[in-house]
């Protein structure tokens, strides 16, 4: 965390969207809209969505509270120990989000090719262990990779080509080796996202064989709808993480990073319980007061 001049690295700079202007007030009323209505929904009706609905909030509100305060005022700087502490809960809500997903589409395949099963296989004690099984073993995947962050040097220059803080633009600002932090990035990547995306693949690919083999037209309807959701927030968010990390820090684009950030950092959470609770009246209605804010006069007005 040593300067040049050998002065001590308090804080960073946030690039934010600063290369934007003219977007910053349009900008700022879509995330403090999406943030709202993300914070404001989570009132799921199962387990799994219930701590799916608790990471949301720990995600938009690790990231956005600070991406609205450099929206509105113009305020990026973020102390070190404040850019670690994002870090943290950034990375412990993605990748607890990430198991979280693949066990509601081991839930889904239980439910459909093995419903007889069902009460014992997914039990409540279950349930329990496995949510609890989630947030330590993420909590501890956040805390080493703020842990080993910590260890680095950062020289100069300290902006963050970035909204917040986040692993690879870190990794291009310090001027101390990183073949470690790259390599549990690596590794991490490897876990999380591909082989959860490949056991969540394995669990779908059950349930679509289970409902062809099914000889009602209604029976197999009834069946894709009671996974359809999961599967709709599955391929939005697996989307927006795979641009974002799966690819070596050489080939880092801040621009293409901050698209996908604003995937599963924002919009995600928000689509969540929007997704899952569609025919909810309370959504609908809180939908309809996002889709009213994001259609003012300044967004209306924006360049093409």
């Amino acid at each position: 965390m040593m300067s040049t001049s050998g002065t001590l690295m308090i804080e960073f700079v946030l690039q934010g969207f600063s290369e934007l202007p003219r977007l910053r007030l349009p900008l700022f009323r879509c995330f403090f809209s999406l943030y709202t209505v993300a914070a404001s929904l989570q009132s799921p009706m199962y387990f799994f969505l219930c701590n799916l609905a608790a990471m949301d909030i720990v995600c938009t509100s690790s990231v956005l509270p600070k991406a609205l305060v450099g929206l509105a005022f113009e305020e990026n700087t973020i102390s070190f120990p404040g850019c670690m502490a994002q870090l943290f809960f950034l990375t412990w809500s993605a990748s607890s989000e990430l198991l979280l997903l693949t066990a509601m589409a081991y839930d889904r395949y239980v439910a459909i090719c093995r419903p007889l099963h069902y009460s014992w296989r997914m039990s409540p004690r279950l349930c329990q262990s496995l949510a609890l099984g989630v947030w330590a073993v993420c909590a501890l995947n956040g805390s080493l990779h703020a842990g080993l962050m910590t260890r680095l040097s950062f020289c100069g220059p300290n902006i963050i080509a970035h909204f917040f803080c986040e692993i690879p633009p870190l990794l291009l600002l310090s001027c101390s080796p990183t073949l470690v932090n790259s390599i549990m990035t690596v590794l991490a990547d490897a876990f999380y996202g591909v082989l959860n995306f490949l056991l969540t693949l394995v669990s779908y690919g059950c349930i679509v064989a289970s409902i062809l083999r099914m000889r009602s037209a209604a029976g197999r309807r009834r069946a894709f709808s009671t996974c359809s959701s999961h599967l709709l927030v599955v391929s939005v968010y697996y989307s927006a993480v795979f641009c974002a990390y799966i690819s070596p820090a050489s080939s880092y684009s801040p621009e293409r990073s901050k698209v996908s950030a604003v995937l599963y950092t924002m919009l995600s959470p928000t689509l969540n319980p929007i997704v899952y609770s569609l025919r909810n009246t309370e959504v609908k209605h809180a939908l309809g007061r996002l889709v009213q804010a994001l259609l003012c006069p300044e967004v209306r007005g924006l360049p093409p």
